[in-house]
């Protein structure tokens, strides 16, 4: 589908302003302050800044390796064959190798003019800092995301809920037909959410997390727990009395997931869920025995995920002053 997104308009209209205020200025090779506009604007402000910067230092060095190479030996095209040969290396060994590409333009130009002077070298520079500079300019501004990540909030917690549902499902009647796709969706939803919240703590300077980042995360630490429960709830045989109790408790939990900061009340439940369990009769046969002990397995995978969630903050809800009982 074709679509014009907010960077490629940062993009055309940086490129644009950079190659006028270039011309304007009458500056030699002009053009060139657009291709660093282009190279100079990313997705996200840290981005953009440690881009800038790497271009700016590479081209810098590069007037250097240049003044050194083409005016100490010769220019001819043997000669930037053997100047990319040791300044690429350096680029690299000072982790500037993103201006490599921009500063092969510069060293282009300073071959090209057959006589490195300081008006030359003055001509490059302010290509260089116009480039660089409109760049920077176009990203001051980034759009909010925080929208688009409360909604992966919501349509995380929906996919939990419809998990659960379906598990309580199975183990009240073995015969469901649920076909798991539910799984391959959250994962995925949670890739592309956890991605979303990284861009936003990138386009803030004074900002080392997200909210939202440290949510998607705890809530990935909780689905590969779930995918570990799956095979224990498959595992207890039909007849089992237990079956229904954790369908009661996974169904109640199904319905409070929530972006709340406790989990308290489910982990005393599930508390009291084991000492009911251990209160039992002893198991008879093999059969028994290996259901036992995947209830209990099940019991501490469900523990674990609990003291996740209880262990996180939480987001607080817009609309409310408090925040809800959850899971």
């Amino acid at each position: 589908m074709f679509r014009i997104g907010y960077r490629t308009i940062k993009t055309a209209a940086g490129t644009a302003i950079a190659i006028m205020l270039a011309g304007m200025l009458q500056l030699e090779n002009f053009a060139s302050a657009g291709i660093i506009a282009i190279l100079c604007i990313q997705n996200t402000k840290r981005k953009s800044v440690r881009a800038s910067w790497s271009r700016v230092a590479a081209c810098v060095l590069s007037m250097g390796f240049s003044f050194v190479f083409f005016e100490g030996i010769a220019f001819h095209p043997a000669v930037i064959g053997l100047l990319l040969l040791l300044f690429i290396p350096t680029a690299v060994m000072l982790k500037i190798k993103e201006g490599i590409v921009t500063s092969s333009v510069i060293i282009l130009h300073l071959f090209d003019s057959g006589n490195i002077t300081l008006n030359l070298i003055g001509n490059e520079l302010i290509l260089i800092f116009i480039g660089v500079g409109i760049a920077l300019l176009m990203n001051l501004y980034m759009p909010s995301v925080e929208s688009k990540l409360s909604t992966y909030q919501e349509e995380l917690e929906q996919q939990f809920r419809l998990i659960f549902i379906q598990m309580a499902a199975y183990l009240r009647n073995q015969d469901t037909d649920w076909d798991g796709k539910e799984i391959a969706e959250t994962a995925d939803l949670i890739k592309k959410a956890k991605t979303l919240a990284f861009q936003d703590v990138e386009n803030h300077f004074l900002r080392n997390e997200s909210i939202y980042y440290l949510y998607f995360n705890m809530r990935e630490k909780q689905f590969e727990l779930i995918e570990r429960m799956l095979p224990l709830i498959a595992s207890l045989s039909k007849g089992v009395e237990q079956r229904e109790f954790v369908a009661e408790f996974v169904e109640d939990l199904s319905s409070h997931i929530h972006p709340g900061n406790t989990a308290v009340l489910y982990l005393k439940k599930l508390y009291d869920m084991k000492i009911e369990f251990e209160q039992m009769p002893l198991p008879d046969s093999r059969e028994e025995f290996e259901t036992r002990a995947n209830l209990f397995q099940f019991i501490r995978e469900m523990e674990e995920y609990l003291q996740i969630k209880q262990s996180f903050r939480g987001i607080p809800k817009k609309s409310k002053d408090r925040l809800t009982e959850n899971a």
